[in-house]
């Protein structure tokens, strides 16, 4: 090699290289580690497996679906009648669809604000030798079986509803919304009571976490300038927290949706839909195929298959909206979207 081009390339600055992200210093290190190369494995192979699961659930139910509806003769989406022992079967989803949504709303009007607001005392007004054994009593009813909510409900709660129905129907009975005609109180707005107690403790552990990620220097700031503590509130913990509080509410919209036991012991459904919201009429995807799955024929069965593929979609709809929502707030998430 000639000296001249030996010196030029000895005196010629170094190119620096440009600084790895944390992605590329990952990757670098699961291609040295076996450990991390299995880990990775096993992560993408759990990953792949969910969705060839997903998948499998979504083509069996999709096939059984349209083996029903080809045999339905009324309209599968208004038709207001399940009877699946005619020949040919007439049902549609119109009133299950109307109860599932109308008991899901009820439920969610009740227990998002009130769980909000366990929420706030518990991260920033309660003492901490009393958060703790709330939070713990909290973390103790989300993990009560459905079956237990429902036979509370059938047996405490539907018993003493009568009083608060009657003064629905004194006061707000002109509205047609809260009219009672003095029969059982097993009505929509019973359910919705029902699964308003059911996922709060949901609702609650998920907007306790959100708070508990504000910036303390907001918080700081905020009362260094003269701000009360409700102030610092609604300016700097419910702004920060909205989208997480939006997510917590969407999930337990998912948990709503899908109830099954205890909608079905509480409920007493007529298969129509009624004005009245103190009236037994009604009924949801998830009652509705527990209750009926294990008398049905085979025509039976593919209609409530059917029903149920449509509650899986509202579901995965309603899931997959909670999680745009966290992934606007990567923070919330816990991983990049």
């Amino acid at each position: 090699m000639d000296i001249s081009t030996q010196n030029t390339d000895a005196g010629a600055p170094a190119t620096p290289r440009p600084p790895q992200t944390e992605q590329q210093q990952r990757a670098t290190r699961g291609a040295t580690r076996p450990g991390d190369r299995i880990f990775l494995a096993l992560s993408r192979g759990s990953g792949i497996l969910l969705l060839v699961i997903m998948a499998a659930i979504a083509g069996f139910l999709t096939y059984r679906a349209f083996l029903a509806i080809g045999r339905d003769h009324g309209n599968f989406l208004t038709t207001f009648e399940w009877n699946t022992n005619l020949q040919p079967p007439v049902f549609g989803i119109a009133v299950l669809a109307f109860g599932t949504v109308v008991s899901s709303v009820v439920a969610m009007v009740i227990a998002v604000p009130v769980a909000v607001a366990i929420a706030l005392f518990l991260t920033h007004y309660a003492p901490r030798r009393l958060s703790g054994p709330i939070s713990y009593v909290i973390d103790l009813l989300a993990a009560v079986p459905s079956i237990v909510y429902g036979l509370w409900g059938a047996l405490v709660l539907v018993p003493h509803l009568d009083g608060l129905f009657g003064w629905l129907n004194d006061y707000l009975g002109w509205t047609g919304i809260f009219s009672w005609d003095g029969g059982a109180p097993r009505s929509m707005l019973t359910v919705g009571v029902l699964l308003a107690i059911m996922i709060l403790p949901i609702v609650t552990n998920v907007s306790r976490e959100v708070f508990r990620q504000v910036p303390r220097m907001h918080e700081e700031a905020a009362l260094a300038l003269g701000a009360t503590r409700w102030e610092v509130v609604r300016m700097s913990v419910l702004p920060f927290g909205r989208s997480g509080v939006i997510s917590a509410s969407m999930l337990g919209l998912g948990r709503a949706l899908g109830e099954t036991m205890a909608v079905a012991t509480v409920l007493s459904p007529t298969f129509d839909i009624q004005a009245s919201l103190l009236d037994p009429g009604g009924g949801t995807f998830a009652q509705n195929i527990a209750s009926k799955f294990s008398e049905a024929t085979q025509d039976g069965r593919d209609a409530l298959i059917a029903s149920g593929l449509v509650l899986f979609v509202i579901t995965l709809l309603v899931n997959g909206a909670a999680r745009l929502i966290i992934a606007r707030r990567k923070e919330y998430s816990g991983a990049n979207a």
